[in-house]
This record gives structure tokens, C-alpha cells and sequence, in this order.
């Protein structure tokens, strides 16, 4: 039940110390503040590093083919494995946990790009609509690549914004010429991308695709794939499809199973877990940080609240002459304590909230675009638990005072002077 008296009472005495108060305050304050700044800038962390998987299904896995190091079945060593169309179909058709697979394949060599007066030099990639069940490539104006393109080998393109911003300013490119490598191209999209910092986001930006069987006739590659960007059907693990895929190729090209170069690989979803292990780890080590400085403010508010129970051991001691019963005393020093921990601690995460709010605010206003910190912010969870904390940290600071307050003898507390 509320107690007016003892409320007023209890603020008649922070009142009554203001700066001392204050002082002891100040270190649960900064403990809060510390905590909330660090889970705050873990997460813009986080959120910058995840920002590069955001535009990538992680149950993938990209494969490519190199040169043999290793001598197998009377073939040397230095090798060159080629991949071709069949080993497309192979792969469908022999591992069936394989959900999409999009073979690519990128002109190589120098050369430019050019429409009019206007060119640059861009990567031309030869893929199939199955890309973009792999990474997010988002359309801004006209269509993706579709089936009947690549059927009937269409000699059309889709381009990235770099490439839009270079070759055409201002204009609309749906619908107009490219030239690649001395063959037109019809644009018939314009893709976007949320991410385009970083070194995948600049070269994505400047990614034209075009059909895989319109670039093997074109370009004189016939039959070619560079490289596969393979979907996993989900609730498999990707690390045991590629180790699958790996040595069906190995086999089906005659190289050595000891031969770890002959086959490459890289596994999105372990990627993605080890970053996750990583930030894991920086979570657990910033409350650590946050939750040590609390504890620090902590035994300031105890030690100052010891020193307010002697102060007033002979006004307990009349309280207990004239029946109050120790929990009322335990509970009079526990509020007192509450209510320090609790507004300071308040304050922190106010003051902590809002240094993270300006950041981001500050970092949209001026477009500030970082490989690896993007939108720090404090989820409701650690709101919570920051809030739990203030209450549980407030009643341990007036814990040991008020159970020191209770065991008063008021015959003796009455002779204190």
C-alpha cells in the first residue's frame, strides 16, 4: 500500500544531501549510459556487417573450378578444369538438394562498354533467372532476365546503377543500345541495390547481365560456365551439399579427392555463422563491461546508504522503541536505495538512448554510408532488461544497510549521541 509519510520522508533526506547524492548517483548513471552505448554501437556493428548478407540467401554456396595440383590417373598436375553446360545438368539431375542453381559466366579481358559518345568498364556477367533466388537482385525500372530469353538466346541487358548513371545520366535506358564488345544490347532493366557500400556493393553496382546462352554464343565461349551459385533446399546443412558437389565434380573431371584446389568454394552459411559467433562474443563481452560498472555504482549507493544508517541510528532506534518491526526499517532503507539506483539509472538509459538515436540520426541526415557500422540502435529487449536491472541493482545497494538497520538495539541506538 503507498505510504505518503514514508515517501516524503524518503525524499526529505535525498533532499537533505543533495550533492553527496548526487555523487553516489552519478556512477549507476554512467554504468547504464556505458552499457547502453556499447550494446548500441554493437548492434550499428552488427547491422553493418549483416548489411553485406542482405542481398544474399545464406543457405548458399558459389562453386567454381581451377587448375589441378595434384597428379590423378596418369593426368599431371596444372590442369585446367572447365565446367561446362552438362555439368549443369548433372548437378540438377544427381543432387537433389540442390533447390536452384544459377550457372554464370563473366567476360573476361579488357574492354569497354560503350552507348554513344558515352562508356565505361563494367563486368558482364552471363547468368539465368535462378540468380536472384540467390542474391536480392531488386528491379527499379523494367524486367529481370526470364526463360524464353535465354532460350532464344535474345540479345538483351539488364544493368546496375552505376552502369545507368555512366552510360545514360539522366535518361531512361529501358529500350536502349548498349555496346558490348562490338555487339549491341538491348536494356530491358534497371536494377537496384540497398547496399552499394563496401566492395561487393561497388561491383554489384556496376554489373550488366545479360542471358548465359546469349554470352556463350556472342562471345565465341560456347558451352562455358565460370562458375555456380547454388541454393540449398532448406533444413539441410550447405556445408554437407558442398562437400556432395565438390566430389561429384571431382570425380566427374578426374581430380585427385586429396586435390583442394581443383575445386573452390564458398560457403555462405558458415560465413554467416562464424560472423554470428563473432558478435555473439562482443555481446557477452559488452555487458560484461556495462554490468561490471554497474556493479561499481552499485557499492557506491551501498556504501553511502551505510553511512546514512549510522547517521540516523537514533531515529531508528525510536522508531523500533515505538514499534516499528524491522521489515519496516529494511523496507524504509530499501525504497530510499530503490529510488537513487532507479532515476539515476533512468537517466543513463535516457542519456544513453538518446546518443544512439543522434548517431543514426546524424548518419541518415548526412548519408553517411560505412562498410561496417550502420544504424546503431537499442532494441526493446535491452530496454527491459536495462529497466530490470535498475530495480533488482537498487534494492542489492539497500540490501545489507537495511538488514544492518534492522538488527538496531533501540536501547543502545537511544544512547548514541
Amino acid at each position: 500500500m503507498f505510504d505518503l509519510d514514508k515517501w516524503q520522508e524518503i525524499l526529505a533526506t535525498i533532499n537533505k544531501h543533495k550533492l553527496r547524492t548526487l555523487l553516489t548517483a552519478f556512477g549507476v548513471f554512467w554504468g547504464i549510459f556505458m552499457l547502453v552505448l556499447l550494446m548500441g554501437t554493437g548492434k550499428g556493428l552488427q547491422n553493418g556487417v549483416y548489411r553485406d548478407f542482405a542481398n544474399l540467401a545464406t543457405n548458399s554456396v558459389f562453386v567454381w573450378a581451377e587448375k589441378t595440383s595434384i597428379p590423378y590417373h596418369g593426368l599431371q598436375p596444372g590442369r585446367f578444369i572447365q565446367l561446362t553446360n552438362e555439368d549443369t545438368k548433372a548437378l540438377k539431375d544427381n543432387i537433389a538438394e540442390i533447390n536452384y542453381i544459377a550457372p554464370r559466366m563473366s567476360l573476361s579481358g579488357e574492354f569497354s562498354v560503350s552507348r554513344d559518345t558515352k562508356n565505361g568498364s563494367f563486368q558482364v556477367m552471363g547468368t539465368t533467372p535462378d540468380i536472384r533466388q540467390i542474391k536480392a537482385v531488386t528491379i527499379g525500372e523494367g524486367r529481370f532476365l526470364d526463360e524464353l530469353d535465354g532460350a532464344q538466346m535474345r540479345k538483351i541487358a539488364v544493368i546496375g546503377p552505376r552502369v545507368a548513371e555512366v552510360l545514360f545520366g539522366i535518361e531512361d535506358p529501358i529500350g536502349k543500345y548498349i555496346n558490348i564488345k562490338g555487339s549491341f544490347f538491348k536494356v530491358v532493366g534497371v536494377f537496384k541495390l540497398e547496399n552499394t557500400s563496401g566492395g561487393d556493393g561497388r561491383n554489384d553496382a556496376q554489373t550488366i547481365y545479360i542471358p548465359l546462352s546469349t554470352l556463350q554464343r556472342t562471345f565465341n565461349q560456347v558451352n562455358y560456365v565460370d562458375s555456380y551459385a547454388i541454393n540449398i533446399k532448406p533444413g539441410i546443412s550447405v556445408a554437407v551439399v558442398e562437400s556432395k558437389i565438390k566430389a561429384f565434380l571431382e570425380l566427374k573431371h578426374d581430380i585427385s579427392p586429396d586435390d583442394a584446389r581443383a575445386i573452390g568454394s564458398w560457403n555462405a552459411e558458415k560465413e554467416f555463422q562464424n560472423i554470428s559467433g563473432l558478435f555473439a562474443g562482443i555481446n557477452v563481452f559488452n555487458w560484461i563491461v556495462g554490468i561490471g560498472t554497474i556493479i561499481a555504482g552499485i557499492v557506491g549507493v551501498s556504501n553511502i546508504m551505510l553511512i546514512i544508517v549510522k547517521e540516523r541510528t537514533r531515529e531508528i532506534g525510536v522508531r523500533k522503541a515505538l514499534g516499528a518491526t524491522p521489515w519496516s526499517i529494511v523496507g524504509l532503507i530499501i525504497q530510499e536505495s530503490i529510488v537513487i539506483t532507479s532515476v539515476s539509472g533512468y537517466m543513463g538509459l535516457v542519456c544513453g538512448v538518446g546518443v544512439i538515436q543522434g548517431i543514426s540520426f546524424l548518419m541518415d541526415k548526412f548519408n553517411v554510408k560505412s562498410d561496417y557500422f550502420s544504424h546503431p540502435e537499442i532494441n526493446f529487449h535491452m530496454a527491459i532488461t536495462a529497466t530490470i536491472i535498475l530495480v533488482v541493482s537498487g534494492s542489492l545497494a539497500g540490501l545489507i544497510p537495511a538488514m544492518k538497520a534492522s538488527r538496531i538495539n533501540p536501547i543502545e541506538a537511544l544512547r548514541t549521541e
